[in-house]
């Protein structure tokens, strides 16, 4: 017999399993978006358009002041406690703070958009998508306000169908009205806007209907005392939510700075694909941090270091073979989704995906240590490596351009990874480079490589042959984890669940798999 799944495992699978479902639909639509912009427009108006989605990702950071992070955790906290005056609080605490941010942020950024437009990136054309991008702050700001609210009583079902699905989905549709109706440019700004506040409405009406508590701003004095415990412990996860956010983005506003829109366009074609490999992390970061909040509340350790190696165990498994497929064949997935004008990009699809894959290699280590209210030691990690980012962005872009700015990124990403793994070791002995994660790993990677090395003197691997070498790779590594007997219990259990869940037969896999536990 198997034993059961965990409560607080099986709350995160079946949580990270919808958040995963949502986001794939999220970031494939937004990649679709991305693809029509760059296929039917200039490198130079595809850079104009990711310049001004990374100005308006960072007011969005900035306007919810670190809040979507602490308030999840503080709502998930107070409610294993039972303190429900403390969880209602914090609901109107959150909500009155990002509209007001957010509305200050909004109204500086419309009157700055010239400046920024003209002094910094040297690009008139970006003035209006800046203006516009602004009025849809505030609605923005408060799509993602309700959705981390959700998050606190263990909903990601509200993001997923909102933040990621309707969100990009209109964005597409409208895309294709305004190019099928010939408008200028100009109109992708006013199709964003647009997606932005239908979601905004149908945000608001589920949130008034599905809320275990209603939203009110009446509870003026247990409001403003916390008001002062949420900005206490958020405002040092606002500065590392924001060094986060510049290390994401500091390449694509640093090429802005120093080269031109069109090799902004040009990177923006590699970066959402290798951000592919870090898409299970964030959807399980979602569900994660309440989860293992409550966990740490009831000082329930063990069972909280035992989720966080199992998790990781997945994560890799996720995400190995696509990150093998990105970093060998790079030309052939660039002109695949971009064309052969976007072939110049493949050394930084050749880069970017090391710095992603490190960092489901340690699992949700930052996660982690939020959750343990750790925000302090979050925001000097991630200030380190921020600053380390800029620095090598200044110090490589002018010389080597997109690859500079590529380097940069996987130096941030790995420093920012490592400190925090240290820290968390330290705190309670997480480990997550268990013998039965690194055994299939690296089997799965030295017999990719020889593989690569033999079929490299005889083929040509073109578009068709991917899909093909996706399979391949996910078998290598599912046989190696089996025969080097690298399955856990609850890895055992976990299938179950996905077997009950799916309603598929994996009784000729757990067959196989009896042999060699």
């Amino acid at each position: 017999m198997y034993e059961p799944l965990s409560d607080s495992l099986r709350k995160i699978a079946r949580g990270a399993g919808i958040a995963i479902i949502g986001m794939l639909l999220g970031l494939s639509l937004q990649f679709v978006a991305r693809l029509i912009i760059a296929r039917y427009s200039s490198e130079t108006n595809y850079g104009i358009f990711s310049l001004a989605l990374a100005v308006l990702s960072i007011s969005a950071i900035l306007a919810c002041l670190g809040l979507n992070y602490g308030a999840t955790r503080y709502i998930a906290y107070f409610r294993a406690k039972g303190d429900v005056s403390r969880v209602r609080g914090a609901i109107s605490a959150y909500l009155q703070l990002s509209i007001v941010t957010s509305l200050l942020i909004g109204i500086a950024l419309f009157f700055s958009a010239k400046t920024i437009a003209l002094n910094i990136f040297h690009t008139p054309d970006l003035i209006p998508a800046l203006r516009i991008f602004a009025i849809g702050l505030p609605f923005l700001t408060i799509i993602i306000t309700f959705t981390d609210i959700f998050r606190g009583f263990d909903q990601v079902e509200p993001q997923a169908y909102f933040q990621y699905i309707s969100l990009n989905t209109l964005f597409v549709l409208f895309i294709l009205v305004m190019m099928l109706a010939g408008l200028p440019f100009v109109a992708v700004f006013y199709a964003y806007l647009a997606a932005i506040a239908l979601t905004f409405i149908a945000t608001v009406i589920y949130t008034t209907k599905k809320l275990p508590y209603p939203v009110t701003f009446t509870e003026k004095k247990p409001t403003l005392f916390i008001k002062k415990e949420l900005l206490t412990f958020s405002l040092p996860l606002l500065v590392a939510v924001a060094m986060v956010t510049i290390i994401n983005w500091t390449d694509t506003l640093m090429l802005g700075y120093f080269k031109t829109p069109g090799a902004v366009g040009f990177y923006n074609a590699a970066y959402p694909l290798a951000q592919f490999i870090y898409m299970p992390m964030s959807a399980l970061v979602l569900i994660y941090v309440p989860t293992a909040t409550r966990l740490y509340s009831q000082n329930l350790m063990a069972e909280l270091r035992r989720n966080y190696t199992i998790l990781t165990k997945w994560l890799t498994f996720l995400t190995l073979p696509a990150f093998l497929i990105l970093c060998l064949f790079p030309e052939t997935v660039l002109n695949f989704f971009f064309g052969t004008a976007y072939s110049a990009a493949a050394p930084v699809l050749r880069i970017l995906p090391f710095g992603f894959m490190l960092n489901n290699l340690l699992g949700p280590n930052t996660a982690t240590l939020i959750a343990m209210g750790r925000s302090r030691f979050v925001m000097w990690a991630t200030l380190v490596a921020a600053m380390l980012n800029v620095a090598l962005n200044i110090a490589l872009i002018p010389p080597l351009g997109i690859v500079g700015a590529a380097i940069a990124s996987v130096a941030s990403f790995t420093l920012i990874n490592i400190i925090v793994s240290v820290r968390l070791y330290s705190l309670c002995q997480v480990q997550p480079l268990s013998r039965n994660l690194l055994k299939p790993v690296i089997t799965c990677i030295v017999l990719t490589l020889l593989f690569q090395v033999i079929i490299s003197n005889f083929l040509t691997i073109t578009l068709w042959m991917l899909p093909l070498l996706f399979i391949l790779y996910y078998s290598v590594y599912g046989i190696a984890a089996v025969l080097l007997r690298s399955f856990d219990k609850e890895d055992i259990a976990l299938l179950l669940e996905i077997e009950k869940w799916s309603g598929i037969n994996a009784a000729p896999l757990k067959k196989i798999l009896r042999k060699f536990l």
